[in-house]
């Protein structure tokens, strides 16, 4: 089925990102299931591909035999306004159907600053932007996410906002809708049954708002039905383990941002940090075993080909079994070449051993959150570490070898000074200072971030004041100067970007309107600097009239709130209790922990030990602490750590290597790699394959091998790369028949055999045709390849237009081939302009058959096709568009190359590198009525997608 956006491809950046074909991606026949979803995310793919929250639902639900759930993301602007100028919809991934067609749309909601990119998704769908205008014939607008825990700036624009975690519940919820559905009742019927049923869901049309009288703040009052519940009750997980971690999700053709394989091992976090909304929504803290962790990991890596794996969470420190699970990690990935990353760490506390690990792992720098820059400020947020804590931290990971570590602070939180401002700088400089004090430390290098500080709903700070842009920028101001004297590197967060995020975040229902009117007048992606219309945001606020001091300045801790119908299971005024404990400069001990605890015990010797009762400050959740200990005690026992784990002795080889590197003596100088077997292969990239761009076919193919099981050789030193070498690039969206790769296997394998798990292994599009083993003596196949053979179709009516006929354009092709000079000018990624001269390259062009081509291109039978026989050369290449202008085409538009192979040549003959047999013309001359009457209206010709 050719993909309603082919047309457009071409005209796009990263195209990958619309096409699916994903490997393991899943695809279910569209009206089989009983009810089918679509997941949108309000950002880009290389966003959402990396959301874990996306990754589990995709798994949980399609895993069900009566639901389809496929994807869609926000496209990026320059998609946006193809898909408005030819008046297309906004499609899935998955079988590229229009999401007006699915029962559902399920919307994530991470972070308000992609509000408005949720109505860029719900206009192209062709679904109204407001609840109220949709019918029954609409699918159901869904959202969730941690936003929808204060979801009334964006309620009009959603049926029913989901609050909480949905493992448990959601399935159920679609299958319950699609009843209604057929049962045929109307849409407001729909929602009063569905909210009924499931108090985890917030309708916002089925509630009165009201005016709280001390703000002026629209909040939500008592609920139109006597069916729908006063309060919507967060959704919560009691037992992780119910729901296993998915080992199993799409992996993404355009890279991602977080391109690997990340594991949630926790939710939810002990610390009661008071400006972090996420440490008060996700509560109780949960954990995951650590043998189901180890085993999804070595399952996600067979089965996605990955190369790097991230243990995440709130807070990874603070996972009980965080040192054995580490050890056993890197015991079970090392070999396998396979990197390990641990995110949101901390040093203070951990043992050595376990930083140990975490080096051998390839991890080049560390990042951490002191958050503030002094200890008052620390003690005012609850962030239980000291200065002593933090110089410890960097005297221990640069003295493990580390040489780079970034800093997270923030800046505007209450009863911040310009002390503690100032202090961010001192903090960093001193922790470097630890650093460069160390034997042999030179190079050590700590950057700081600096965000500034929303007050988040659902925190202690939410009657907190944010301050202005003008007070955030001359805080930024002294930061800067300060770090300059310093010499300490810097990066700073928008400060309009922070301010419309408070706008987003504490504001009531009338913000929906300024919302809607920025997107109308263009506003996309603004939390993309380079996307941020700031001005046309200012007009809509000035526009709609909102009150930004109301929403922004400090609110009585006695006023009813734009969020407070959302019941967290917090115990009524412990939040108040932990502000007005910060404006004191208190603190609040971690919970789940032994008093003055730092980290979990990691042996059961130690863990037995401590008979300390565990902390809890009673929030409200229900925490079963025995069970907790319980659980923890287990962990340790299935891991094994029975004792504390002494720190291993440093590796005599991993020294020479240091030293090696400090010496800047290659590694292969230390150890040669190992002898292995070398196969040629030929592969082809077709269909959605065409858009992996030649960076990403470097990432894909180690990929595959991987899922297949084929173990490859890998380079010496601390980041070892498969031995893998490409033949010349192929440019973004050309398909190709025969491109080629060498790559060093550890053992040898029947050609048949290997071919066929390759392939097996493959994404869509991409198949690997002939290979074999290279001899030992053979030359490496860049040296070989000397000539390639490509073809340009075009739509033949403008071409021949502005060739004047058939007779003309072979005529041009054939004094292009004979030419002796073809001078060009060529800009360079410096922006100097470089002669050429094309005739160095081009050996041939001539018009061609398209029906005599191989018909996997799936050409139209009556395109125009130009074949071009060229020389290859390491320093430059021919590209298609030039080539064009030569011969007077540089205007056409809608063309399509593809390339049939790439050659070795003895005596100008070409010669297959791979069977180093002769090869015949791939393409055969064309004549004048070979095209033209069978062309497709609108297919210009190019290769199928």
């Amino acid at each position: 089925m050719r993909h309603p956006y082919a047309e457009l491809l071409s005209r796009v950046s990263k195209p990958g990102r619309y096409v699916g074909g994903e490997y393991n991606q899943v695809r279910k026949k569209p009206g089989a299931a009983e009810v089918e979803i679509c997941l949108a995310f309000p950002d880009v793919y290389e966003i959402g591909m990396s959301h874990l929250g996306t990754r589990i639902l995709y798994r949980l639900l399609n895993r069900h035999p009566g639901i389809a759930c496929e994807r869609a993301f926000t496209p990026w602007p320059d998609m946006e306004a193809e898909l408005r100028s030819n008046a297309l919809p906004l499609v899935s991934l998955e079988n590229g159907r229009a999401l007006a067609e699915f029962d559902v749309i399920g919307i994530s909601l991470q972070y308000e600053m992609t509000y408005t990119n949720v109505l860029t998704l719900l206009d192209l769908a062709g679904i109204p932007l407001r609840a109220e205008k949709r019918d029954d014939q609409h699918p159901l607008v869904l959202g969730g996410g941690p936003t929808a825990t204060h979801g009334e700036p964006i309620a009009p624009f959603f049926d029913l906002l989901f609050v909480g975690e949905a493992e448990d519940e959601l399935a159920d919820l679609l299958l319950d809708y699609k009843h209604l559905v057929r049962a045929g009742l109307p849409r407001e019927q729909r929602l009063r049954r569905l909210v009924g049923a499931h108090p985890c869901l917030y309708a916002p049309s089925l509630y009165h708002l009201v005016e709280e009288p001390l703000t002026g703040a629209l909040v939500v009052g008592a609920p139109r039905f006597p069916e729908v519940p006063p309060r919507v009750t967060r959704a919560v997980v009691a037992d992780l383990a119910e729901h296993p971690f998915p080992d199993d999700f799409p992996v993404a053709k355009a890279e991602a941002v977080f391109d690997r394989v990340s594991i949630e091992v926790a939710r939810g976090c002990t610390e009661g940090c008071r400006f972090c909304q996420a440490g008060m929504i996700y509560r109780p803290v949960r954990e995951r075993a650590p043998r189901e962790i180890v085993d999804t990991a070595l399952a996600a890596i067979a089965k996605g080909g990955f190369d790097e794996v991230s243990l995440t969470a709130l807070s990874t420190a603070d996972y009980s079994a965080i040192g054995p699970l580490v050890q056993e990690m890197k015991e079970r990935l090392q070999d396998e070449k396979v990197s390990l990353s641990v995110s949101s760490l901390r040093a203070y506390g951990l043992g050595d051993a376990v930083l140990d690990d975490i080096k051998s792992m390839r991890a080049t720098g560390l990042t951490f959150a002191p958050e503030a820059g002094t200890q008052r400020m620390r003690d005012v947020i609850n962030k239980n570490i000291s200065d002593d804590d933090l110089l410890e931290t960097a005297r221990r990971v640069f003295a493990k070898g580390w040489r780079r570590m970034k800093l997270y602070f923030m800046i505007g939180l209450p009863t911040e000074e310009d002390a503690d401002v100032e202090g961010i700088v001192d903090t960093a400089g001193a922790m470097r200072r630890v650093g460069r004090r160390l034997p042999g430390a030179g190079g050590v290098e700590v950057t700081i971030s600096v965000s500034s500080h929303v007050p988040k709903p659902h925190t202690p700070f939410q009657w907190a004041a944010m301050d202005s842009v003008d007070e955030i920028e001359r805080k930024q101001e002294l930061l800067r100067t300060r770090a300059r004297g310093a010499r300490l590197k810097i990066k700073q967060h928008d400060s309009r970007v922070s301010f419309l995020e408070g706008i987003a975040a504490r504001g009531d229902r009338r913000v929906a309107d300024a919302i809607e009117l920025a997107w109308s007048r263009g506003c996309r992606f603004d939390g993309w600097s380079e996307c941020l219309r700031f001005d046309l945001w200012s007009e809509a606020i000035r526009d709609t009239d909102l009150p930004v001091e109301r929403y922004l300045g400090t609110i009585p801790t006695d006023a009813r709130l734009p969020w407070d119908h959302i019941d967290l299971s917090l115990e009524p005024g412990f939040l108040a209790k932990e502000y007005r404990k910060a404006l004191r400069g208190r603190l609040s001990p971690p919970c789940g922990k032994p008093a003055r605890a730092q980290v979990h015990h990691s042996n059961v010797v130690d863990h037995q030990a401590d008979k300390r009762t565990l902390v809890c400050y009673d929030c409200g959740v229900a925490c079963d602490l025995t069970k907790m200990r319980d659980e923890r005690l287990d962990f340790l026992r299935s891991m094994e750590a029975w004792r504390p784990r002494q720190t291993a002795p440093p590796d005599a080889a991993d020294e020479e290597r240091k030293a090696a590197r400090r010496r800047r003596i290659p590694a292969a100088a230390l150890s040669p790699p190992p002898p292995g077997y070398r196969y040629r292969l030929r592969y082809s990239k077709l269909s959605a394959a065409r858009f992996l761009g030649h960076l990403d076919t470097l990432r894909a193919l180690p990929r595959v091998f991987r899922r297949a099981g084929i173990g490859v050789n890998y380079s010496q030193g601390f980041h070892p790369h498969p031995l893998l070498s490409f033949g010349p690039a192929l440019p973004l969206g050309w398909a190709t028949l025969g491109d080629l790769v060498e790559v060093v296997l550890a053992c040898e394998h029947p050609p048949d055999e290997l071919r066929t798990k390759l392939n097996a292994a493959a994404p869509q599009g991409l198949e690997v045709g002939a290979l074999r083993l290279v001899g030992a003596g053979e030359a490496k196949l860049n040296r070989r390849l000397a000539t390639a053979d490509l073809v340009v179709a075009l739509p033949p009516e403008p071409v021949l237009r502005a060739a004047g006929g058939f007779s003309e354009l072979a005529r041009r092709c054939a004094e292009l081939s004979a030419a002796t000079a073809v001078p060009i000018v060529r800009r360079d990624k410096r922006g100097r302009d470089k002669s050429r001269d094309l005739a160095e390259l081009i050996e041939r062009v001539a018009p061609a058959r398209a029906a005599a081509l191989d018909p996997r291109l799936e050409l139209d039978p009556g395109a125009l096709v130009l074949a071009m026989h060229l020389r290859l050369d390491r320093g430059w290449a021919a590209q298609a568009r030039e080539i064009l202008t030569s011969l007077g085409l540089g205007e056409i538009e809608g063309f399509g190359c593809a390339r049939l192979g790439c050659w070795a040549e003895t005596q100008g003959r070409r010669i297959d590198p791979l069977s180093g047999e002769p090869v015949a013309q791939p393409w055969a001359p064309a004549e004048e009525g070979d095209f033209g009457a069978a062309s497709l209206p609108g297919r210009a010709g190019r290769p199928n997608l």
